[in-house]
């Protein structure tokens, strides 16, 4: 039983995301949503304008805690940075809160299960050991990749390379930058909420697949391929790597 106690200790810190994501995942969802953020707005701005630095730090905070501990309610926290903030100041609120939530997943799951599973990727064989060489081989484009592509869920893009062994700053990297374009555009969104406000709607979230948006997305994710196929026609190795 002793030898096991270091190795329950290692992934106590995953199994605390994993509890407190379930348990948010049924008492969170109906504080943190579009409504709440509707009824409390006056008040939110109020306190913004008293008290600007503890509102921004608040914000940031709580907005780690909820990537973090996947809990619901993060793209209502985005648009609220770019509710208060405005978008430029928003965003930049948002990509670095979400980014040091990710951070912590990402350590957690690697801390817990990432080495253990790694080292057994590295040592299979066949198909598994085939697909763990390919991401591994072209490591940047794939992390950027699962990124920008809006189908990936942020949880999975957080888990699966701390299980793939992918370095800290590649990671943190690659989240930072592979997230932007997405929370500008959702940043630009909470920006423009006094005016959904005033007309009683609600913000269009699905916005990011109007054409406008959705072609330079699609661009960014065929330049995050682009290594891969660079090595696919040449045989040479990963440019980015």
């Amino acid at each position: 039983m002793k030898a096991k106690k270091p190795t329950l200790r290692r992934r106590l810190p995953l199994f605390a995301i994993l509890l407190v994501a379930g348990i948010g995942a049924f008492t969170l969802r109906d504080y943190l949503s579009f409504d709440t953020l509707r009824d409390n707005r006056a008040v939110l701005l109020a306190f913004r304008d008293d008290h600007f630095a503890l509102t921004a730090l608040g914000f940031v905070a709580a907005y780690v805690v909820i990537v973090a501990f996947s809990l619901p309610g993060a793209t209502i926290a985005t648009l609220t940075g770019g509710f208060l903030f405005g978008t430029a100041l928003g965003a930049a609120f948002n990509v670095t809160a979400a980014t040091l939530g990710a951070t912590l997943i990402f350590l957690a799951a690697r801390h817990g299960l990432g080495t253990q599973l790694g080292a057994k990727l590295e040592n299979s064989k066949g198909v598994v050991k085939r697909i763990k060489d390919g991401i591994d081989s072209h490591q940047w484009s794939m992390l950027f990749l699962i990124r920008l592509v809006p189908a990936v869920p942020f949880f999975v893009a957080n888990l699966v390379p701390a299980f793939m062994q992918v370095p800290l700053y590649r990671f943190v990297v690659s989240t930072f930058f592979g997230i932007m374009p997405g929370a500008v555009v959702y940043t630009s969104v909470g920006a423009g909420l006094g005016d959904v406000f005033a007309r009683g709607e609600t913000p269009d979230l699905g916005i990011i697949f109007e054409p406008h948006i959705l072609f330079p997305l699609m661009g960014l994710i065929a330049l995050a391929l682009l290594p891969v196929l660079y090595k696919a026609v040449t045989g040479k190795k990963d440019i980015l790597k």
